[in-house]
């Protein structure tokens, strides 16, 4: 938020709450799920978008029918293929869209696979700007029904939380995504930081804080510590793939290690130097994307000593015991 309009929020939720912490902690999470604008802001966010948009320019779109009148977008490509052949779904993360997912979704539909990447409600083509845990699952849930059983999921930031969230079947009556493989791409590993950063920027007081929270649990039916997956990831039964950038500064690292040290099944991968954005479509996520969905061949290979310039990638089992353990 800019300044002013910070300082204007702040005095309104500090007059609610001295009224009704309750009514101040209900419209923070209105607040709180309110998305970004869809449009780009600033040359490189309209670049990315202009180019994402184009690779996507011949997939197949769908209206997603969510409850409560919501809805959310989908784009399918190599859908009308015949034969056997992979299904996969990708997930973007909050204030971004199946556009800036491109990059990612054109590699994965190179290999002939079905790809169907997700626009969430209040993000790209889906419209409207509100969006919390709870329906970025349903809507995951809506696609499976629709397009069929996926035999991977990848998501990015919010989208691999909320395909954890998905996968650990945790939402009361939402059936999980079945995807046989998990890429989680700089994804937290659980909310409450979120919660506790955000009721402290609008100044929200313990009693207000506390109802902000318990919307959580009136809206999906968990609270809002359910939502801690870091532990999941090694218990859902299927391979999961960490990847996460020691230098991004929006989601740190930490969820990376937590979601590492869950379980044999879960494998922890660096892409240092990617940061949280540019992570998506760099040249080694990539390929070890590929290599994991095509059952681990060649994903513990170092990639080629040019790409160390910008990133390295590094299998969690191969890190030093020191730096592992933090």
């Amino acid at each position: 938020m800019a300044n002013f309009a910070l300082d204007v929020t702040r005095l309104g939720f500090s007059l609610l709450q001295a009224v009704s912490p309750d009514l101040a902690g209900k419209a923070a999470f209105q607040l709180f799920c309110r998305t970004p604008s869809a449009k780009p802001k600033g040359a490189k966010a309209r670049a990315a978008h202009a180019a994402g948009a184009a690779r996507l320019t011949g997939a197949e779109r769908f209206t997603l029918r969510l409850a409560n009148g919501r809805q959310a977008h989908a784009y399918r490509l190599n859908g009308g293929a015949r034969g056997k052949r992979k299904r996969y779904l990708v997930t973007h993360g909050w204030g971004s869209s199946a556009a800036y997912m491109a990059e990612l979704v054109s590699m994965l539909s190179a290999t002939g696979a079905e790809v169907v990447a997700l626009d969430f409600p209040g993000h790209g083509r889906s419209g409207g700007r509100f969006l919390h845990m709870g329906l970025a699952v349903e809507t995951i849930a809506v696609a499976e029904a629709r397009f069929g059983a996926f035999d991977a999921a990848i998501g990015h930031s919010f989208g691999g939380a909320a395909l954890m969230v998905s996968a650990a079947g945790l939402l009361p009556g939402v059936a999980p995504v079945t995807g046989e493989r998990l890429v989680l791409i700089g994804a937290p590993s659980e909310m409450g930081w979120l919660f506790t950063d955000f009721g402290g920027m609008i100044g929200l007081r313990p009693t207000a804080q506390a109802a902000l929270e318990n919307e959580v649990h009136r809206i999906t039916g968990r609270r809002l510590e359910d939502f801690d997956v870091g532990g999941a990831a090694g218990g859902i039964g299927r391979p999961v793939l960490v990847i996460h950038a020691e230098d991004d500064k929006e989601v740190s690292s930490l969820h990376a290690r937590r979601y590492g040290a869950a379980g044999k099944g879960v494998r922890l991968f660096w892409a240092n130097g990617f940061g949280h954005r540019r992570i998506i479509g760099a040249e080694p996520v990539l390929a070890a994307i590929a290599a994991f969905l095509d059952g681990d061949r060649g994903v513990v290979e170092v990639p080629d000593e040019s790409i160390k310039k910008d990133a390295e990638i590094i299998p969690f089992f191969e890190l030093p015991a020191r730096r592992a353990a933090l």
